[in-house]
């Protein structure tokens, strides 16, 4: 299974992580557009949190014993046992946001204009994660991990 890693040593704060995953889980792949003119405005499944001088990324750690998916009250968050990532259906969300209070990380977040939550889905339609691809220190890798 592959897993993000944040390596904080190597973080320096840019937001580019947030921008790429913006610009990803947007209609147009355009940064400009997806800030300025897409509505509803795509969110960043990857929270940059900075406490200098300490900063890294937190997004979904898809955990193997996901409290989220445990929680979820409609079965919208599951944990895929095929891929092994936690991931989240918008049709079946009812935006109790159960999940939210739950994650041990934060790494779920409120969607209110959509009344659902957005976290992260690993970019699975991508070879590497648009947070990973982009981030110009190294300081998010996508790496293999054990079962």
């Amino acid at each position: 299974m592959k897993r993000i890693i944040a390596k904080q040593e190597y973080c320096m704060g840019c937001g580019i992580c947030e921008v790429s995953c913006i610009t990803q889980h947007s209609k147009s792949k355009d940064p400009v557009k997806a800030y300025n003119r897409e509505r509803p405005r795509p969110i960043s499944r990857v929270r940059l949190e900075m406490s200098k001088p300490v900063s890294f990324a937190i997004q979904c750690r898809h955990c193997d014993d996901a409290p989220c998916a445990q929680a979820c009250l409609t079965g919208a968050m599951h944990k895929d046992e095929k891929t092994g990532l936690v991931t989240h259906n918008v049709e079946k969300c009812m935006g109790c946001w159960t999940c939210v209070m739950v994650c041990p990380f934060g790494a779920i977040k409120m969607d209110i204009e959509g009344h659902v939550v957005a976290k992260c889905d690993a970019c699975v339609d991508l070879e590497t994660p648009a947070c990973v691809a982009n981030c110009p220190n190294g300081a998010l890798e996508c790496k293999e991990v054990a079962k």
